[in-house]
């Protein structure tokens, strides 16, 4: 995800993180659909990863963050930054997911993508970007999900979900609707 990092307070952290492990946390929130934002407990949130970085000559600075992993909060910190500081645990699926049964859904959501993409590709001869390769041995709900574009706030739902198969079903309807559509038009 590209960064434009332009308010102060952005600017410490992320001067912060480049000192240390380069990660930050990044949490969904739009004021306009969910009010002031608060440091809920168990709100779900990706850790970042600083790749890419350049400062500009005024002092903003663009990066690339790279999704790492999954996090909730498990408490808000009071601390003199001025951004949201917070004591977080790892967010992860529940276990005991049958691997075959992992892999023959994965294989289902990408060939629904790689189908998706080819009827793109031949509505739109300006060319729709390559998929990235995607290997149904790893997760990949996620990568789906980046793949098309979706409403924010759907998408953080789909990040609180801690079963892989099921984010693969809604992703699968969406992918669905969107080949029907495309098919009736």
């Amino acid at each position: 995800m590209p960064l434009h990092i332009f308010e102060p307070r952005y600017r410490q952290m992320v001067a912060r993180c480049l000192e240390y492990d380069r990660r930050f946390g990044l949490i969904y929130h739009d004021p306009d659909r969910m009010g002031p934002f608060a440091m809920e407990e168990r709100r779900v949130g990706t850790v970042a990863r600083i790749g890419e970085f350049q400062v500009l000559p005024d002092g903003r600075s663009l990066l690339v963050a790279h999704g790492e992993s999954r996090f909730r909060i498990v408490d808000g910190i009071e601390s003199r930054t001025p951004y949201f500081e917070g004591l977080v645990e790892s967010f992860e699926d529940e276990p005991g997911v049958d691997p075959e049964e992992l892999i023959y859904r994965r294989r289902r959501s990408l060939n629904l993508l790689m189908a998706l993409a080819v009827r793109l590709r031949e509505e739109n001869e300006e060319g729709v970007d390559p998929l990235p390769p995607l290997d149904p041995a790893e997760e990949v709900s996620f990568r789906v999900a980046r793949a098309i574009q979706l409403d924010p706030l759907w998408l953080q739902q789909l990040l609180e979900l801690p079963d892989e198969r099921v984010r693969l079903r809604r992703l699968d309807r969406v992918l669905s609707q969107a080949l029907e559509k495309l098919q009736e038009g």
